[in-house]
């Protein structure tokens, strides 16, 4: 017999932690190999995570509702032997699992190491790893990566960041308590010092945010935030606090393009088994304009630009229960109209299912929403961190519009939109904002009634 320790792992650049909502096993429970056990909830996605071994779970670590970080380990499964489980070759794919990893603690006696033979580019990219760990890391208490994110983030060194009191594990420090501690040491600063003598120049007045208590009778109810609610509200507020928001707004003229799908929608099921709908149009034109404009493709970083060589365009889903996801399209620039017709309905599929994958919601460089869909003429967006710009697609209208002819001018009935672009104004100037708009206007107005398929 032998100890295998499930670890949480990694699942995207930017999440370090994630909730346990639901134990799909019990202890005692026998567990086969690729069998979910447990579900887990980040701020991107919901997913389960399968076991990587067979064999009987004999310890959960961690309770519904607690947080974990990524590597640690979450449950204890017993097994057979070592070689039951896993077979792992020379022609592994190089990617460095929870199970590679899992028995590398001190701690562990000899019966309860798992012996893995891995390649030597796998030992090599754990040696790397770990000296770069080691220079970071120069205190002997352990910090997750979202805990020295913030310190790094708000300036705190790593000497302050020893006194703080931990309240996780082992006392480890959790990301409640570094902002937590953070929030005082702001709260101090703004204290007026009582010691000193008053001046002969009048108080400056420091302006306070705090909330406005909530009047609550007999008649009101009382509705619990959802925890992906909560999530958003804290996303959004965070954005706008970061971000310099300006809108940009142009109308546009979509009539040769509902022409144009009301003509091949029919045909279009029948050869690609796929409705097609406005959305993959919007995008492919999105997709163009930004390799016109690569300097809307970035994200800020402090004091630095990162341009983005890739094109991933975020598609704002809306879910039954009211909340916002935004599943990914890469390379949305290589496809064409049936490969991005594919890629946005089965996302919004995957999405309608809570079928995503925490892949299918990484690498965003620019995101569309479409307010449309809900009557809206337009909107003012915001932007979805760290993307500096996000565009908003209106509802199309039938209304009536001047028509130039060589003939004269005359008026007719149209398909007409709005087009609403919010975009950060630390780096994205009114010009390249304005521009940007009207490029993708252009390339749907321009939108051949006679195109195949």
């Amino acid at each position: 017999m032998s100890k295998f320790e499930l670890k949480l792992p990694k699942m995207g650049e930017s999440v370090a932690e994630a909730t346990i909502t639901s134990w799909l096993k019990e202890v005692g429970d026998t567990i086969e190999l690729d069998e979910a056990i447990v579900e887990i909830a980040t701020d991107k996605v919901d997913t389960e995570l399968p076991s990587e071994v067979k064999g009987v779970l004999i310890e959960k670590l961690f309770n519904v509702d607690d947080v974990a970080q990524v590597g640690q380990t979450i449950a204890i499964i017993e097994t057979e032997s070592d070689n039951d489980n896993k077979e792992v070759t020379d022609e592994d794919d190089g990617v460095i699992r929870p199970s590679d990893i899992v028995n590398f603690s001190d701690d562990k006696t000899p019966d309860e190491i798992t012996t893995i033979d891995k390649s030597t580019q796998i030992i090599e990219e754990m040696v790397v790893e770990m000296v770069d760990d080691s220079q970071e890391q120069t205190s002997d208490k352990f910090y997750s990566p979202l805990v020295k994110n913030i310190a790094k983030q708000e300036g705190v060194s790593l000497s302050e960041l020893e006194t703080i009191s931990g309240t996780g594990k082992d006392s480890r420090v959790t990301k409640n308590d570094i902002l937590n501690y953070i929030e005082d040491k702001k709260s101090a600063k703004t204290v007026p010092d009582t010691s000193k003598s008053a001046t002969v120049n009048a108080p400056k007045t420091t302006l306070t945010t705090a909330a406005t208590p909530v009047s609550v009778n007999g008649n009101d109810e009382i509705i619990e935030m959802t925890r992906m609610g909560k999530l958003i509200a804290k996303h959004m507020v965070n954005s706008t606090q970061t971000s310099a928001h300006v809108q940009s707004f142009i109308e546009v003229d979509v009539t040769n393009i509902v022409m144009w799908r009301n003509k091949i929608k029919d045909k279009f099921l029948a050869r690609e088994g796929e409705k097609i709908t406005f959305t993959p149009i919007f995008m492919q034109a999105v997709a163009k304009t930004i390799k016109d404009y690569p300097m809307i493709n970035i994200s800020v970083d402090g004091d630095t630009v990162i341009k983005h060589k890739n094109i991933n365009l975020g598609m704002a889903t809306a879910l039954a229960d009211g909340n916002l996801i935004v599943p990914v399209i890469k390379n949305a620039d290589q496809l064409n109209l049936v490969g991005m017709t594919k890629a946005v309905n089965n996302l919004a599929d995957k999405a309608r299912t809570n079928s995503l994958k925490p892949d299918d919601i990484q690498g965003g460089t620019y995101t569309v929403t479409n307010v449309g869909g809900f009557g809206s003429v337009f909107g003012t967006p915001i932007i979805n961190q760290p993307q500096v710009a996000i565009l908003a697609l209106g509802s199309i209208r039938k209304v009536p519009a001047v028509i130039e002819t060589p003939e004269g001018d005359f008026i007719g009935i149209r398909h007409k939109m709005f087009l609403s672009h919010s975009y950060d104004h630390r780096v994205v100037n009114g010009a390249l904002g304005g521009m940007f708009i009207k490029r993708v206007a252009e390339y749907l107005e321009a939108f051949d009634v006679n195109k195949q398929f």
